[in-house]
């Protein structure tokens, strides 16, 4: 079958992406920018096609082949800022015009839990945007979530960082509220099990998985999968800004989605029981189950995908606007060495940031990131997907990767930090020689004064980081 998939750099459709190949599907995906997406990652013989939209430009997306057969609507906005309700509405409301001109005979949407009479705006944006797609022409099934657990997921990530960085935790009272959490893997399995299947189109389905906790429960028992004794310390007076905060600056999720979390968290997520496992033959995974399989992938270095690479539906320039580092009008601090053994310095630069740190001052470099953190920029915290391997378009700390290729020997960072202008990193290696160029495009008086005061910092800290690699 022909498959459209939106979303298709999102965290849930990089999962599904390889299950849907390995059947035998011819799969479109549909991206905002076709630089971004590395189709040579999915390895095999059955490679999936591109086309290049954005959902937002309804005239965009008269490239849509006619002919396919069924379609995946996973475009979300959570981690955006600003007006993104608006934004998921006219999305959907494209995508329905647009669809409804092909064969397609079912669009499969994953949604929220949406079962409470009192809805965070997050969630309410979800049902909308339900509604506009089971509106359109073509029938649509609707498959509503709680928290997903998963190697790489936004909840994941989130439970982690507070439970391996706080011994005591002081947590509002949202953590007695309830939810009902579901494994990556079932939920990749409803995804590909309702495709076409006649008893589920038109129809909506809660997915789950065996256990409703709270999310304290979910905090203790993460912690004890872990080996980890923790203590919580629950206050009546912790307001939804305050915790916001709190989750920013312990957790590696941006301001944003921590805001839109802190809404959701205060509403029951908890599934109407149905039959749909037992009639796809899926066994639900328990949540402590999920966190041992989730582990499993991280120390084999296996992660597919991160909620961190995703961007979400909010307009924005091309990252890969980016790719053509400007020549004038800049600041630039070039460093070069001779490396005695260029594929060592190569590995060296395309493992750099994450677990393996920035091989010089590393304590500066979590300064820096503590400081943007503290002016409401993503920090260092996001680190990388994969140790050893890494393509265009993932986050790596606080750069965004514009280019990645080993065998042209280049990798090219752009600067997602708070910044009075833009920044470029750019690791080459020509003939032997390591280049490593830092190139600033300052904006305006603060970011010429910005250039110089941190000049002495960039002369200790790039000469130390060059010798490094090629040494």
């Amino acid at each position: 079958m022909k498959i459209l998939l939106t979303g298709a750099t999102g965290y849930i459709a990089q999962r599904l992406l390889p299950e849907l190949l390995a059947q035998g599907h011819d799969v479109i995906c549909l991206v905002r920018d076709a630089r971004r997406f590395d189709t040579g990652k999915f390895g095999g013989n059955n490679l999936p096609k591109v086309v290049e939209a954005d959902l937002l430009e309804y005239d965009s997306l008269a490239v849509l082949p006619r002919d396919i057969d069924a379609a995946y609507y996973l475009v979300h906005s959570m981690s955006a800022s600003g007006e993104f309700t608006e934004l998921e509405e006219r999305a959907a409301r494209n995508f329905t015009k647009a669809i409804a001109l092909t064969r397609a005979r079912q669009v499969i949407y994953l949604t929220g839990i949406a079962n409470d009479t009192k809805l965070s705006a997050h969630l309410a944006s979800r049902k909308h945007v339900e509604d506009i797609l089971s509106a359109g022409r073509v029938p649509l099934t609707a498959l509503r979530a709680g928290i997903i657990v998963g190697s790489g997921s936004a909840s994941f990530e989130i439970i982690r960082d507070l439970v391996e960085k706080l011994p005591v935790m002081v947590a509002p009272k949202w953590l007695d509220t309830r939810c009902q959490p579901v494994a990556i893997r079932n939920v990749v399995e409803f995804l590909s099990g309702v495709l076409l299947n006649t008893d589920t189109i038109g129809r909506h389905f809660d997915i789950y998985g065996p256990d409703i906790l709270t999310y304290r429960q979910m905090l203790m028992q993460f912690a004890a999968e872990r080996g980890l004794k923790r203590w919580i310390i629950t206050v009546p007076v912790m307001t939804p800004r305050l915790s916001s905060y709190w989750l920013y600056f312990v957790t590696s999720t941006s301001y944003p989605l921590a805001k839109n979390l802190v809404d959701s968290m205060k509403v029951d997520v908890v599934a109407v029981a149905n039959g749909l496992a037992a009639s796809l033959g899926i066994r639900l995974i328990p949540y402590r189950e999920a966190i041992a399989l989730a582990f499993g992938k991280i120390e084999q270095d296996m992660v597919l995908s991160t909620w961190k690479d995703a961007l979400g539906t909010s307009r924005q320039d091309s990252l890969y606007s980016k790719v053509q580092v400007p020549e004038f009008g800049v600041f630039t601090d070039v460093k070069t060495m001779k490396a005695p053994d260029t594929q060592r310095a190569a590995n060296r630069i395309f493992a750099i940031g994450g677990t393996a740190g920035w091989y010089y001052a590393d304590w500066l470099w979590g300064f820096r990131g503590f400081l943007d953190k503290l002016f409401g920029g993503v920090g260092l915290k996001r680190g990388r997907r994969n140790a050893a391997s890494i393509s265009a378009g993932e986050s790596l700390d606080f750069w965004r990767v514009i280019y990645a290729d080993r065998k042209e020997m280049r990798l090219l960072l752009y600067a997602e930090m708070r910044l009075p202008g833009e920044a470029w990193l750019e690791f080459t290696i020509v003939d032997g020689i390591v280049t490593q160029t830092a190139t600033f495009r300052p904006l305006g008086l603060a970011g010429r004064l910005y250039w110089y005061i941190v000049l002495p910092f960039h002369y200790f800290i790039f000469n130390g980081m060059i010798k490094k690699i090629a040494s």
